[in-house]
């Protein structure tokens, strides 16, 4: 009776998905597809579409694709959805294709950030789109929210934009832009949007939806969490709030007075109500002694007992809050509370108000205690004031299933199609393909690692499906997908292990404001059983027909050390040969700035790992992921990485440097050099940035230590840190002395990622290099595997013995 309760019970004070009368449309019933064209609606019976969503993605009806969880939550509510999949942005006629909206536009950029979709991480353009037919870049423009909802306004002046998406939700107040190197202001402002919904939609959707159909006009939506909108600053709307100033970040201290160099010691310390104990001890002894021997003394020596007794009148002076006054210092109620931010201008010029600035939006991110925030842009006639309500109420268990469940086609539109009616060939969607056959079982993420942006844009709070809603999932994939051979290529969320994970109380929930359930350690209030999940592994591979079930999400491993039978569960039957997980680096000074657990809970859960793969006599590896260039990290963190993967056989093929998103409190460290995981002032600490090309190509090189394109820049660094002894020719040493004949290329697990052999370096012409059979290493180029994987057998025998002449 008094075990906890799962945080996915816990009662939310919100309307349900499911109390909403259904719009009249509601009669019109389930499309197959949301219709992408004017043919399409006429064979639903359609005249218009009440809402048009447009998407930088192309249209997969999969749960996993927001754009199609958006438009069947609102399908379900009753209302006709049209999609404009990856519109050319060139004008604003194709945003015409299916007439004029209803009700409002749905706009998003997809499922990625347009910008970090389109560039690497050293700003290079992407030849390929994994959300593309064909895998094909280029179809989605830069900053794909701001010009599809410029293009929107353009076909139809008078229809109402709703902006939504992960690129608008890491963008909802000024921010820094990695890609111009400077402080853009709110999407808000930039895209002209009615309203802007963050985080993960469908419940502020579903009331604005409602409530625009009641006809009520949109600039009067003002109070539907998760939300942000454009406010005058003497607009009546935003009277009878308390304002809280936060943009400053310069508290004055204790003023000393001006010395008068005309008073002596004894005075100056006099006039502040003290005494100059060397200067006026001396003195003060002489008159009270002769006052106690004339008064306090009797001539045959006793002291004066009366004068020794205390005086009953004399009482100690108590001091008591005064009445009139305890109501005035009450705390404003937090749901009419409203944060003013620095202003986009002050953000903008001073990088320390950045750091400010996104530090308090990181503090209010608990729907349980979250205050609207209220960030000023421009100045005069122009100046305007971006509102952000606080975030939107989790979904229950049932909402989430009401979600899941929805009548998805689990494919690619019809559209997409190939010659032979099919999406495997050349017009197969990536995103798509690698999320056939797996299955979302919960949304949000408690890790808080500051380099990501799942928790700004889902949240910590857990929000978990039931498990009958999985298991019919499963069923469902079984009996309807087309190529499907008996395994499920994963069954996680933003983390594999967060399955049912929370507060031990909606109290403790709805007070907490740290930034991290699991960081510096794992909070005492933090329910860590994994059982729940360990039931749905059994029971969903005991399924007829499901040969496997592979859990391909990252593992949050300081959590799985808690629950060995979860960890055994996972290693003996839901492993295919890998594991990957993100330990990120192995120096405390960078881990601290990730927020990231030591690398000794790495080595807990590797020795559980081995312990429990050897038992059931599989030969099955871990593929440790690790950051290179994040803020916090020193030349010497980089070093000491290299030496920790060669000591461990660690090859690593593909590398991810540290890439600036939206938002990110990594982000902010990158821009303002300062740490918002504490409290900013101007003296406040200092985070070492890896910036310019040469830095962040050499803490990258340190990752691929073997790769001997790396090794001329590796030695010169190692002789400016004075480690030369890692250079040589023996096992202990980290790059050797001698240098091979390399063509410059790149050789990486991803295709598109590798250097062109035409990129190669130029050879002397005096030492040419043979070609190579195809398949087969130049000499002199060492090829390597990813992050510790065994070579691959290929099949080929041993070569045979060389025949004599």
């Amino acid at each position: 009776m008094n075990a906890p309760v799962d945080v996915s019970f816990f009662a939310r004070a919100a309307k349900p998905l499911t109390s909403y009368r259904p719009y009249w449309a509601k009669r019109f019933g389930t499309a197959p597809f949301l219709p992408m064209s004017r043919a399409e609606m006429d064979k639903l019976g359609w005249d218009s579409c009440d809402i048009i969503l447009v998407t930088g993605d192309a249209y997969v009806d999969h749960p996993s694709f927001g754009m199609a969880v958006i438009g069947r939550t609102l399908e379900a509510q009753g209302f006709r959805v049209g999609i404009i999949a990856q519109p050319d942005w060139q004008s604003a006629e194709p945003f015409k294709a299916l007439g004029k909206p209803n009700l409002f536009w749905g706009v998003t950029a997809g499922n990625m950030d347009s910008m970090i979709n389109r560039y690497t991480a050293d700003r290079k353009i992407r030849s390929d789109d994994a959300y593309t037919p064909g895998d094909i870049g280029g179809k989605r423009p830069d900053r794909a929210a701001i010009v599809y909802s410029q293009r929107c306004r353009e076909a139809y002046k008078d229809v109402p934009i709703i902006l939504g998406g992960i690129e608008g939700s890491l963008r909802r107040i000024a921010h820094y832009d990695y890609w111009s190197d400077k402080v853009r202001r709110s999407i808000v402002v930039d895209s002209k949007c009615d309203l802007l919904l963050f985080g993960n939609a469908e419940r502020a959707l579903v009331e604005v939806a409602h409530r625009i159909a009641a006809r009520e006009p949109v600039e009067q939506i003002t109070d539907v969490r998760g939300t942000a909108f454009v406010r005058r600053p003497d607009d009546e709307s935003g009277k009878g709030w308390f304002e809280i100033d936060s943009t400053s970040v310069d508290e004055p201290g204790r003023v000393e007075a001006h010395v008068n160099p005309y008073m002596t010691t004894s005075e100056q310390a006099a006039a502040q109500g003290s005494t100059c104990s060397k200067d006026d001890g001396s003195a003060n002894v002489a008159p009270e002694s002769i006052a106690a021997g004339a008064s306090g003394i009797s001539a045959g020596g006793q002291k004066d007992q009366k004068l020794a007794e205390p005086n009953p009148a004399i009482q100690p002076m108590l001091f008591v809050a005064n009445p009139a006054l305890k109501a005035k210092l009450k705390v404003p109620p937090r749901d009419k509370s409203v944060i003013r931010l620095p202003s986009y201008e002050q953000v903008k010029s001073d990088p320390v108000l950045y750091a400010h600035a996104n530090r308090v939006l990181h503090l209010e991110t608990n729907p349980g205690n979250a205050r609207a925030l209220v960030q000023a842009h421009g100045e005069g006639v122009t100046a305007r004031d971006v509102w952000i309500n606080p975030p939107p109420i989790p979904l229950t268990t049932a909402e989430m299933d009401y979600v899941f469940d929805l009548p998805y086609a689990r494919g690619p539109h019809p559209s997409y199609a190939d010659e032979n009616g099919s999406h495997d060939g050349a017009t197969k969607i990536p995103a798509w393909e690698m999320i056939r056959f797996s299955i979302n079982i919960m949304r949000g993420c408690f890790g808080g690692c500051t380099f990501c942006s799942i928790t700004e844009h889902e949240g910590r709070i857990i929000q978990s499906r039931s498990e009958d809603s999985i298991i019919q999932e499963i069923e469902d994939i079984r009996d309807k997908v087309k190529g499907f051979t008996g395994t499920i290529s994963d069954l996680g969320g933003p983390t594999a292990n967060m399955y049912r994970l929370g507060c031990r109380s909606p109290e403790i929930e709805a007070a907490c404001r740290k930034p991290s359930c699991v960081y510096p350690g794992i909070c005492q209030n933090l329910t860590t059983d994994h059982g729940p999940l360990i039931k749905i592994y059994r029971r969903g591979r005991a399924l007829k027909g499901i040969k496997k079930i592979l859990i391909g999400s990252g593992l949050r491993y300081d959590l799985a050390v808690k629950s060995p039978e979860y960890v055994k569960e996972l290693v003996q039957h839901h492993v295919g040969g890998y594991l990957k997980i993100a330990p990120e680096h192995t120096e405390q000074g960078p881990l601290t700035k990730m927020m990231k657990p030591g690398i000794g809970s790495y080595d807990k859960f590797k020795q559980m790992f081995e312990k429990f793969s050897e038992e059931a006599g599989k030969k099955q590896f871990l593929i440790p992921y690790f950051i290179a260039a994040h803020p916090g990290t020193s030349d010497e963190d980089m070093m000491n990485l290299a030496i920790w993967l060669k000591k461990n056989g660690f090859r690593a093929d593909q590398v991810q440097t540290f890439y600036p998103s939206p938002m990110a409190t990594a982000t902010a460290m990158y821009h303002s050099n300062k740490n918002p995981l504490r409290k900013i002032t101007r003296d406040s600490e200092a985070v070492d940035i890896v910036r310019g090309e040469k830095r962040r190509r050499l803490h990258k090189a340190f990752l691929r230590y073997h790769d001997p394109n790396n090794w001329p820049l590796l030695r010169e660094a190692l002789k400016a840190m004075g480690r030369a002894d890692l250079i040589g020719n023996g096992k202990h040493h980290l790059i050797p002395t001698f240098q091979p004949l390399t063509d410059g290329g790149y050789q990486s697990a991803r295709r598109k990622n590798s250097t062109p052999v035409g990129q190669m370096a130029e050879v002397p012409k005096a030492q040419p290099m043979r070609a190579a059979k195809p398949g087969q290493p130049q000499k002199g180029r060492i090829l390597t595997q990813h992050t510790g994987l065994p070579p691959r057998v290929t099949g080929a025998g041993k070569p045979s013995a060389r025949k004599p002449r």
